[in-house]
């Protein structure tokens, strides 16, 4: 991605899709855990726009492979940037972190066993490991709502799907427990599951962010709408 694509990109996260799209992430996660006063380690941290959030009661350390993405990250609140991959991680003793997040990461790395691995090494025993993955049958849907039939017959048949960042490749929640030391899955929670099926014109009304979140997090522990949202929304404890 050319920096010119990137920019916009980042201009995305201004969007009122985007900002409901954190809000959601970050009231879920907050509803595990007291989100003060810890030490937290965000993985694949982008723009920064998680550990710049949580850096305001917490103590943040961001891993995130792209330079260009660091330089355009947000950063009111104070917190450590790392430039590099899971090899930064190994850097970090046994039980440093009480959570750690990894959002939109693992569909893109081949080597997902060992970051989970490692990611769950550093986590405490009793801390929050935090997932956000794409889900495949709600993507297969809002494909084809939004009349990319090709594109969701290919993810039905293939199980992966192009993005600007690469190519998505799906795995299922239960593969974490099996890759990481010590976890159990405590919720797995629906992300985005109606708004991305809305026109755009709706999401400049005033009041369309605070209504509609209200009604994501009401159906976001519930079936069958957590089914086809999506995102799913991993947490897991280590025990």
């Amino acid at each position: 991605m050319l920096n010119a694509e990137l920019q916009g990109f980042k201009e995305m996260s201004k969007h009122p899709t985007w900002i409901l799209l954190y809000k959601i992430k970050w009231a879920q996660l907050a509803d595990v855990i007291k989100l003060k006063n810890l030490n937290i380690l965000d993985f694949g941290s982008g723009f920064g726009t998680t550990a710049n959030f949580l850096a305001k009661e917490n103590i943040v350390t961001a891993i995130e492979p792209r330079a260009d993405m660091i330089e355009m990250r947000e950063q009111e609140n104070q917190y450590t940037q790392i430039n590099g991959k899971i090899e930064k991680v190994r850097d970090f003793p046994d039980s440093t972190f009480d959570v750690v997040i990894c959002h939109n990461v693992l569909e893109f790395a081949l080597e997902r066993a060992e970051i989970v691995k490692e990611l769950s090494r550093v986590l405490k025993n009793g801390g929050i490991l935090s997932i956000i993955k794409n889900n495949g049958v709600g993507r297969i849907i809002s494909k084809a709502v939004s009349n990319e039939v090709d594109v969701a017959m290919d993810l039905l048949e293939s199980g992966h799907i192009a993005n600007v960042f690469g190519t998505v490749e799906l795995y299922e929640a239960a593969e974490l427990v099996v890759w990481g030391n010590k976890l159990e899955i405590i919720k797995l929670l629906g992300v985005q599951t109606f708004y991305g099926l809305q026109q755009n014109k709706y999401v400049n009304e005033p009041d369309w962010i605070d209504k509609t979140f209200a009604l994501e997090m009401k159906v976001a522990d519930l079936e069958p709408y957590k089914s086809f949202a999506l995102f799913h929304h991993v947490l897991l404890r280590k025990g």
